[in-house]
């Protein structure tokens, strides 16, 4: 095992903060493997790339020599996390959740390593836990400490209802890592406050409380809003190869570089490098090759990474796409944008009936793909390259 400071210097590549970065090197000299505890909530049967950022962090854990533990909140699920929510989320019914945490196993090895992951369900200890037991465990919190959440306090203030299971939520998160006897605890920034609740509670059990490690949330496609989803902004690890490379073409240049810091592998000074040519003249399409073929190659194989950019290629007439297009973010108003008034606002033609007139044509094309729907409509958080005719190109994000 490496040094601590080396070790350190590793860890904090990507991550938002160290709480508490003291703390943390104190265990590390110690020469032991660190527990490493990550929680999902298995609210959704596919990860995409935004998950994947604490993956990758709990994967470099592993290659340091410390135990993961790969926690699927099933119990948990069934509560419905409200961090970040205005209004009380929805909880999944146990069928949901089983069915979800089964598909998370499936995935999470692309990254991890199955012989050093530990997968756990909270549901072995929360569901022995009897109702006496669970107020035990809430008498070691406060309702001001809870609103002290922003999004709780932001809710309470503003005279939405705020439902008493959603307070569990935090305490059961935190009694996790009592449970697991974490050493540290990752999680998205959006998490901290559940995270320090976790500090908190093993310290009232008398355990050494858990450092907590969090991580920057990735922005989905349209470079500003959290991948998702529900904004369908996301690039999910299953999604076929030529998919995965598009929609990676399709990030702004700015974005890229956010991408290889949080998804990447490689050196940072390899990065660095790539940033240098860049601003020497090399042509950003070419360093987004590299980062397509290094997360198509994790996902899938090198062969399929080497197809998709083939394919890439060929849709757009081998380098018949422009290296300066313009790069234009468009409101979308209930939702939807017509592509006719998506083309005449991106100025790519005069007016809506040209619009239609060149579809008819099939002289316009999404990501080299003929449009052939003269109804299509595209949603918020969409981002492709449009093209009318031979010359007229423009990459397009929707918000």
């Amino acid at each position: 095992m490496i040094g601590a400071e080396e070790q350190l210097r590793l860890i904090k590549r990507g991550a938002d903060e160290v709480l508490r970065e003291e703390e943390l090197v104190a265990r590390l000299k110690q020469g032991r493997p660190l527990r490493i505890k990550a929680g999902f909530d298995p609210t959704a049967p596919d990860l995409h790339l935004g998950h994947t950022v604490l993956i990758n962090k709990l994967r470099q854990f592993q290659d340091l020599g410390h135990e993961v533990m790969f926690l699927i909140g099933d119990f948990t699920g069934m509560i419905g996390d409200p961090t970040g929510k205005n209004i009380t989320r929805k909880a999944l019914t146990r069928d949901e959740v089983i069915e979800n945490a089964r598909t998370y196993e499936q995935q999470i090895y692309k990254i991890l390593d199955p012989a050093k992951t530990l997968v756990m369900f909270n549901s072995s200890w929360m569901g022995a836990m009897s109702a006496a037991d669970l107020i035990q465990l809430a008498a070691k919190h406060t309702v001001a400490r809870m609103l002290e959440r922003d999004d709780f306090n932001k809710r309470y203030n503003s005279g939405q209802s705020i439902a008493i299971h959603e307070f569990i939520y935090p305490l059961v998160q935190g009694y996790d890592s009592v449970a697991m006897k974490a050493d540290v605890e990752l999680g998205g920034t959006d998490q901290k406050f559940n995270l320090l609740v976790g500090r908190q509670l093993q310290e009232a059990h008398g355990q050494k409380p858990q450092v907590v490690l969090t991580m920057p949330i990735l922005e989905g496609l349209d470079g500003v809003q959290k991948m998702s989803k529900s904004l369908n902004n996301y690039i999910g690890i299953h999604e076929a190869p030529d998919e995965m490379f598009g929609k990676l073409m399709s990030i702004s240049d700015e974005l890229m570089w956010r991408y290889f810091k949080l998804l990447s592998f490689r050196p940072w000074a390899e990065i660095e490098g790539l940033q240098q040519r860049v601003s020497e003249g090399m042509n950003p399409r070419d360093v987004k090759f590299q980062l397509a073929d290094e997360i198509i190659s994790r996902f899938h194989d090198k062969g399929d990474a080497v197809q998709a950019q083939a394919n890439f290629i060929a849709r757009f007439q081998k380098g018949a796409m422009p290296d300066d297009m313009p790069e234009i973010a468009l409101a979308v108003v209930d939702g939807k944008l017509a592509i006719a008034n998506l083309l005449k606002e991106a100025g790519l033609t005069a007016s809506t009936s040209e619009a239609m007139r060149m579809i008819k044509q099939g002289a316009v094309k999404i990501d080299g793909e003929k449009v052939v729907d003269r109804g299509l409509a595209l949603a918020a958080g969409s981002a492709a390259v449009y093209q009318v005719g031979k010359r007229r190109f423009a990459k397009v994000r929707l918000f």
